[in-house]
């Protein structure tokens, strides 16, 4: 029985004979010395792990023309809309868009890359739906703290890091801070510490980011706002600075703006710049609650690659 690799090898070679090439799968076989079941399942193997993606190419399709028309308005470089069922309910696109996701990230993770993870309801989602990849020395590192004042040690989150480390055979490195501080003051003492420098590092060299857009007004809710981490105050004063919208739990207002928010003093999650630094961030959205928010990071510039529901984009170029 061939080793996971020699099987990934095999899958490739086979995909690039029969999609490439345009062989037959009789033909793959006979090229490669195996039977045609065996080909079949490699094909099917290519597919499911990420190694090939099926886009169909059709001018007239609506995600393709959303596409088109959202990198034209925003100026990204890469647009994946993801098709949903008529009339079916947000819950609905959550999982398609977290299945395609968990598709698309076993065409881009390999082996030696550090990533960055901002946990929540999209993230979670996307988790529970990985097809292993096991690869060598890949770091995944938390991108903001996850304790509140309810609980220190947050087992939803570590769930989530759990799930990406085992698919993709990685090391998980945990933030182990409040998501928000009480004070500026602690929050600058705390990333003093060489632990927490240690991880800092590890954001800014990352070769990948996974995020998504927190909305206070989501039908499906973004985990932040309803798991404890804000209270009455801190929603007033969201409200009075324009924020709609945050990403790993740091808030920006409509024009994509976050500097002199201050929340965000507190707010153990990066600085907003590393998400317009970072060769591939990738921004994963679903839920017409979140068009304000996901139009007001694209004016920020800060994603290079999303990956969003049908409605949701078609929303979003209605309203630009």
């Amino acid at each position: 029985m061939p080793s996971p690799e020699q099987q990934r090898v095999l899958a490739v070679q086979a995909a690039r004979l029969y999609y490439y090439q345009g062989l037959t799968t009789e033909a793959v076989a006979a090229e490669l010395s195996l039977s045609r079941p065996k080909v079949s399942r490699l094909l099917s193997f290519a597919r499911q792990a990420g190694l090939v993606e099926i886009r169909i190419q059709d001018a007239l399709a609506q995600p393709q023309q959303l596409e088109r028309e959202i990198q034209r308005i925003f100026g990204i470089p890469a647009v994946r809309v993801v098709a949903v069922p008529p009339n079916s309910l947000e819950e609905e696109w959550l999982q398609r868009v977290a299945t395609f996701t968990a598709n698309h990230l076993n065409g881009i993770v390999r082996s030696g890359m550090t990533i960055g993870i901002a946990w929540g309801t999209t993230l979670d989602a996307i988790s529970r739906r990985l097809v292993p990849k096991p690869c060598k020395d890949v770091d995944i590192v938390q991108l903001n703290g996850s304790a509140n004042v309810y609980a220190f040690n947050n087992y939803y989150i570590g769930e989530i890091f759990s799930r990406f480390a085992v698919n993709f055979g990685a090391r998980a490195h945990l933030f182990p801070v409040p998501t928000f501080f009480d004070y500026p003051q602690t929050k600058k003492a705390m990333l003093r510490e060489r632990s927490i420098q240690r991880l800092l590092k590890m954001m800014r060299r990352a070769d990948l980011l996974i995020y998504s857009i927190g909305a206070v007004g989501a039908r499906v809710p973004s985990h932040v706002y309803v798991g404890g981490y804000l209270e009455k105050k801190d929603f007033q004063e969201l409200r009075r600075v324009g924020a709609v919208g945050d990403i790993a739990t740091v808030f920006f207002r409509a024009d994509g703006g976050y500097k002199d928010i201050p929340l965000n003093a507190r707010a153990s999650g990066p600085d907003l710049s590393l998400f317009q630094r970072t060769k591939h961030a990738l921004c994963v959205v679903s839920g017409l609650g979140k068009v304000a928010g996901l139009r007001a990071a694209l004016r920020g510039q800060l994603m290079n690659e999303l990956i969003v529901d049908e409605p949701t984009a078609a929303a979003l170029v209605k309203q630009s």
